[in-house]
């Protein structure tokens, strides 16, 4: 019944910036941690951003620390990450996802829902 939706991939040129988006369904949205993998052709889907129910707790993935934030609003049931510096290595199609419980957590088997994700596509 709950439904991620995410926005804001496209191309862009190494260093520069795009806002991903995640729209969510469910009057408990404020009640969970969310977060944000990405997986690139022919890899493993991996962590990259997590955020605690209240959003006053983040982790990075290493690869992306400093350059990327992840945020929440939970009056309008969304989650945004601002990912700036891109990387050729950052390519990957985005997932936004909410976990099972108001902690953040790196692991994706402490997610039980999933957006349809949206690719970014950095150029050297």
């Amino acid at each position: 019944q709950v439904q991620l939706v995410e926005s804001g991939g496209g191309l862009v040129q190494a260093g520069g910036s795009l806002r991903l988006s995640c729209a969510a369904s469910g009057r408990t949205f404020s009640s969970y941690a969310m977060g944000w993998f990405r997986q690139a052709p022919g890899k493993e889907r991996e962590f990259v951003a997590t955020i605690s129910a209240s959003g006053r707790n983040t982790d990075y993935a290493d690869s992306v620390k400093g350059r990327f934030t992840i945020s929440r609003d939970n009056a309008k049931n969304m989650v945004s990450m601002q990912m700036n510096n891109l990387k050729p290595e950052d390519t990957a199609v985005y997932y936004c996802a909410r976990a099972y419980s108001a902690l953040l957590t790196t692991r994706p088997g402490d997610y039980n829902y999933w957006g349809q994700g949206t690719q970014v596509t950095v150029s050297s």
